[in-house]
């Protein structure tokens, strides 16, 4: 894998199109509302590698095709009719889409243009930041359904917002709209439809003009706040924070600081 093309059968992606060094990759199934089906999970994970490994790509926006009215609107509930256990189990085998997604060094930015439901939720959940579309419906409906969350969200949702917050929306299957979802810190910004693709690409812009390892190094550190407790993770944050003072990049940044000028990184 080296340079991320549109290549799949039920994803386009593009690097560049909307902003310098971002690469959108969009689910493209407006039939099922881009439900996430197994050849979407396998697209997913290949096309997140490749824009891992892709120079050209610093920050990363996920979203859904248009003309569905979804982000994701859940996983392709046909899938499971015939499952035994067994076979869920063996679906369900990490890394998945949503460890993908999670685990990625270069931000990822939740571009939501529709519903986000279900398993459409979880991969959300899984991104740095989500960024929604007014109108929008959001949650976990899969109690409706007599299963649970699967994708991680009873793990991730409550760091979001809150235990109380997760209970309700996993315990009824509530969905709520954007505007709730960013009171409660399931989202993180509200935009119209019309503005969207602005906020979302010139955060995406700002983000990739800055230096790659330290977005990296950044993004590992917050990251690890809620996985480490405090005095772990302050000593975690100064070892990356000094490691950074043997690259180019960091000098690179502080010239330019003293010399009044424009950084240009290199990601070294």
């Amino acid at each position: 894998m080296s340079e991320l093309a549109d290549e799949y059968g039920l994803l386009s992606v593009a690097v560049g199109e909307h902003a310098d060094r971002v690469a959108t990759i969009a689910i493209d199934r407006p039939d099922a509302r881009n439900a996430m089906n197994g050849q979407v999970r396998e697209e997913l994970k290949d096309a997140l590698a490749t824009a891992e490994d892709d120079d050209r790509v610093r920050v990363i926006v996920l979203t859904g095709a248009e003309g569905s009215g979804a982000f994701v609107a859940g996983a392709d509930v046909t899938e499971f009719a015939e499952r035994t256990p067994l076979d869920q189990r063996e679906a369900s085998a990490r890394p998945r889409v949503y460890e993908a997604v999670d685990e990625l060094s270069k931000p990822v930015i939740a571009r939501l243009n529709g519903h986000t439901l279900g398993g459409g939720c979880e991969l959300a959940q899984a991104c740095d930041v989500r960024i929604a579309a007014r109108g929008a419906k959001i949650g976990q409906p899969e109690i409706n359904l007599g299963i649970i969350p699967g994708g991680g969200g009873t793990q991730r949702l409550p760091r979001l917002v809150g235990e109380g917050q997760a209970m309700r929306l996993i315990l009824s299957g509530e969905l709520i709209d954007t505007e709730e979802a960013a009171e409660i810190g399931l989202v993180d910004e509200v935009c119209d439809e019309d503005t969207l693709d602005e906020r979302v690409y010139g955060l995406a812009g700002t983000m990739a003009e800055k230096s790659p390892v330290a977005l990296e190094f950044a993004k590992d550190a917050i990251r690890a706040s809620s996985r480490m407790g405090l005095e772990e993770g302050l000593d975690y944050e100064t070892q990356l924070f000094f490691q950074l003072f043997a690259t180019e990049d960091m000098r690179e940044g502080v010239e330019a600081f003293l010399e009044k000028r424009e950084p240009e990184f290199s990601g070294k």
